[in-house]
């Protein structure tokens, strides 16, 4: 259901009760909280911040260790022009470079560099640290898998990974 469908359909209805807003505001403070702690580890410890971690994350997880920019994009969740700088910053650094798309030359991809593996391997164990002690330990697996079940309701996983109730698992590095 589109949002202009709910205005429409509930017109004198503007608020959300206590209980969604509530578990709304949980929400953003709990992805806020954690996001901040993964910033602030990955940047002080490794000069890398966390969406250019993301970044250089994505593009290790494919075969080559290149993405088409929009793709790229598109899954980190960023704007066009936000890649297209956040890449510009990575490719000073030297962990990617821009390599052209043989099959569509208006194409670009960013290929991940020998040093941005490198980076990413070191800065990894300090990312699973953070993630495991501020949100897998206060989970059991079985809330953990309900959390998966109920995160692919507002936005379905694209890794591929299935669990058991038939919806789209996400990837626990």
């Amino acid at each position: 259901m589109s949002i202009a469908t709910v205005i429409s359909s509930a017109p004198g209805e503007q608020s959300l009760s206590e209980e969604e807003m509530d578990a709304f505001r949980g929400l953003l403070r709990a992805h806020s909280s954690l996001a901040k702690r993964l910033d602030s580890a990955l940047e002080g410890m490794h000069g890398l911040p966390l969406r250019a971690y993301e970044v250089l994350n994505y593009l290790q997880d494919t075969p080559q260790g290149k993405m088409r920019m929009c793709d790229l994009a598109e899954q980190a969740q960023l704007s066009r022009s936000g890649l297209t700088r956040l890449v510009d910053r990575l490719e000073g650094d030297g962990l990617v470079s821009r390599c052209s798309c043989e099959h569509d030359a208006r194409g670009a991809y960013a290929c991940l560099t020998d040093e941005g593996r490198v980076r990413l391997a070191t800065a990894r164990g300090t990312h699973l640290a953070v993630v495991r002690e501020h949100f897998l330990s206060r989970f059991s697996d079985r809330e953990l898998s309900t959390l998966t079940e109920m995160w692919n309701r507002i936005a379905p996983s694209q890794n591929g990974h299935h669990n058991g109730a038939g919806h789209e698992a996400g990837s626990r590095s």
